[in-house]
């Protein structure tokens, strides 16, 4: 049997309970002038049930039934009461805190029935007025044990769901990630392959950009989802193939969407200042999903970015011209993704065409950061 630290913390409560009580049980054997003189029976019987307390939270019901029986034994022969009802009730607890409910209060009404047999014995200090504190020597400490398994288990439950909803939180923000990298990667791929499709047999040169565009952006692609990928596993050098993106990448944002077709203008307020990080790649990866919608959806062309820093939030806005009906914005999983980075920041998120015949995504996140 592997020893370990509860079985190590049980070895020693149960000889150090084996070695004290045998100083009280004589003590108490001394005492008591109406009782049958402590012997070394007596000892017997309170030391075997104390040594098995050793093995409590491995095996509680059979360390029960001993210390039960044992302890039946001790009060029948006539022995004083002493620390063997402290051996007893222990055990009583193990039971209860240890085993499984179904079986154990069974044997806790088995050991309160073993431990009753003493009081119809002729001579009982006691006698039948003795059932009442008798039976508490089984309650309380079962009482005890059970309500602390129930807390115990309840803290154990809570931790699981707690776990298993940070790796929904991860699973999701991971999904969300790959969404944003792939999806941006493949709407400017496809924009450029049209474009390539298109003038490969007039003009070659021109489809020879456009091709060029597509390996810059598919290697762009890669490299930011290699990067994503390795944060997630936790791998450090892997994790830095490429910077986290943020708003400072806005720039490089803008000439590749150039190249994919889109004439993105970008406008700056308020004073510059480092963000969160959480709060940094959240806006960026809104303006990314916001443009490659523009891409994908829109005609027009081009689109305004409106990064304005203000006291406490930063607020982003795109928006471009609606060259035919209003878009379906409802259930797009971009939008989806979008409105709960924004929601997980604390802040407020809008989208929808304008009275300006524009269509607009304005988020509104909180950076805890004084300008």
């Amino acid at each position: 049997m592997r020893i370990t630290r509860p079985l190590l913390a049980d070895s020693v409560l149960a000889a150090t309970l084996a070695l004290a009580g045998v100083g009280g049980t004589a003590f108490a054997g001394d005492a008591s002038r109406a009782q049958v003189p402590i012997d070394l029976r007596g000892f017997a019987l309170f030391v075997v049930p104390a040594l098995a307390l050793a093995v409590r939270r491995r095996l509680p019901l059979p360390v029960l039934a001993v210390v039960a029986a044992s302890t039946s034994a001790y009060l029948v022969l006539g022995y004083a009461y002493g620390p063997i009802l402290l051996t007893f009730m222990l055990a009583v607890y193990s039971a209860a805190r240890h085993a499984p409910w179904a079986r154990a209060l069974p044997a806790a009404g088995a050991a309160l029935a073993l431990t009753l047999i003493h009081l119809a014995v002729p001579g009982t200090a006691l006698g039948l007025l003795g059932v009442v504190p008798v039976a508490a020597w089984v309650v309380v400490p079962f009482s005890l044990g059970f309500t602390l398994r129930v807390r115990h288990e309840s803290a154990a439950r809570a931790r699981a769901e707690a776990i298993r909803r940070s790796v929904d939180d991860e699973r999701f923000r991971v999904a969300q990630e790959v969404h944003d990298i792939v999806g941006h990667g493949l709407a400017a791929i496809k924009m450029q392959a049209d474009i390539a499709l298109h003038v490969l047999a007039k003009k070659p040169e021109q489809a020879e950009v456009a091709l060029e565009a597509i390996s810059r952006t598919s290697s762009q692609a890669l490299t930011e989802l290699r990067a994503t990928l390795a944060v997630v596993r936790r791998s450090g050098a892997e994790g830095e193939l490429a910077p986290v993106p943020g708003l400072a990448r806005l720039d490089e944002l803008r000439r590749r969407m150039a190249a994919a077709g889109v004439w993105v203008r970008l406008e700056t307020s308020g004073s510059v200042r480092a963000l969160p990080d959480a709060v940094d790649l959240a806006g960026y990866r809104i303006v990314q999903e916001s443009l490659t919608n523009v891409l994908r959806h829109s005609g027009a062309g081009q689109a305004v970015v409106t990064v304005g820093y203000e006291a406490g939030h930063i607020l982003l806005v795109v928006s471009n011209p609606v060259t035919a009906g209003p878009p379906d914005v409802g259930d797009g999983s971009g939008i989806i993704g979008m409105r709960d980075r924004v929601r997980a920041l604390g802040g407020d998120f809008t989208v929808g065409p304008t009275s300006q015949h524009r269509f607009e995504v304005r988020a509104r996140l909180p950076t805890g950061v004084q300008p």
